[in-house]
């Protein structure tokens, strides 16, 4: 007969592993093929652009590339940006579509390693699969640029192994977000919530960096300033056309320039978007 002991021991044994499983496992995503068609990598250029991907990847050593570099300053570390061009030793090259969806989706590598969430992949979590492909697309008909960017400067408990629990905490604490019924407020929530990830910036975070969207858009510190709230009651005084002629030129109702970050994010994103899109994205920030 097996022991007392022995059974509990074969218990606990069980439990470790499983729960290990439960933080570690890698996520289950079917292989797919990159489509390589014009449609694709025109589509996959403008998801680019809404998505902002040019904003932070931009080559700080080769311009005009997204071959990454950029030192992004947090409280958690700073994280410097990855090369996102096809060369295969330093960039996305190696990639099949799994590979993508894996980054995009779930803030995994293609080794089944974590991504550090200064990659908001928690908003790119709601890319349709389409969207997620016709990016890869489009990154794979870029020029590949060999860079390798300096690494992360994180403390000595911040491994990437830790992201194993913090995954599993924003999973359990985010709430689910309702959908949006009007067609055209529903394209600018996509766009805000995902493509644009504008909660990365303006929505706060907890103690241990999960965003808070029980405050959604409410304005967060950033460095030694403040990103400034754009939820319904930051905007309770603006118009879908004040909204607007933010998105595409920059400027305020009262006709100053925004400056600092999003200066950058209005030059190569949102002042880049169809009018049908910077109108729904307006929509949707109004309709809150």
């Amino acid at each position: 007969m097996v022991s007392k002991r022995a059974a509990i021991a074969t218990s606990l044994s069980i439990a470790v592993i499983s729960l290990v499983y439960w933080l570690f496992a890698t996520p289950r995503v079917a292989d797919v093929v990159i489509p390589a068609t014009a449609e694709s990598i025109e589509r996959g250029r403008y998801l680019v652009v809404a998505g902002g991907c040019v904003s932070c990847h931009e080559g700080t050593e080769h311009p005009r590339s997204l071959s990454g570099g950029l030192a992004l300053e947090s409280e958690f570390g700073t994280f410097y940006v990855s090369n996102i061009t096809p060369d295969i030793a330093t960039g996305i090259g190696g990639w099949d579509g799994r590979d993508f969806l894996l980054a995009l989706k779930h803030g995994r590598s293609p080794g089944g390693g974590f991504y550090y969430p200064a990659f908001p992949y928690l908003s790119y979590a709601g890319l349709t699969q389409r969207d997620a492909l016709d990016i890869a697309s489009y990154l794979r008909s870029l020029p590949a640029v060999e860079f390798t960017p300096s690494s992360h400067r994180v403390p000595w408990w911040l491994g990437r192994w830790t992201l194993a629990g913090w995954n599993k905490l924003a999973a359990v604490t985010l709430p689910r977000l309702p959908e949006e019924a009007d067609g055209k407020i529903a394209r600018g929530a996509y766009l805000v919530r995902t493509l644009g990830h504008c909660g990365e910036c303006h929505t706060p975070r907890s103690i241990l960096g999960v965003p808070d969207r029980r405050r959604e858009f409410a304005g967060a510190p950033l460095g030694d300033g403040e990103v400034e709230a754009i939820d319904a009651e930051a905007l309770a005084g603006w118009t879908e056309e004040d909204l607007g002629y933010l998105l595409f030129l920059g400027v305020k109702p009262d006709g100053e320039f925004v400056g600092g970050e999003m200066e950058k994010v209005v030059e190569h994103n949102t002042s880049k978007l169809t009018l049908e899109d910077r109108q729904a994205i307006a929509a949707f920030l109004k309709r809150r």
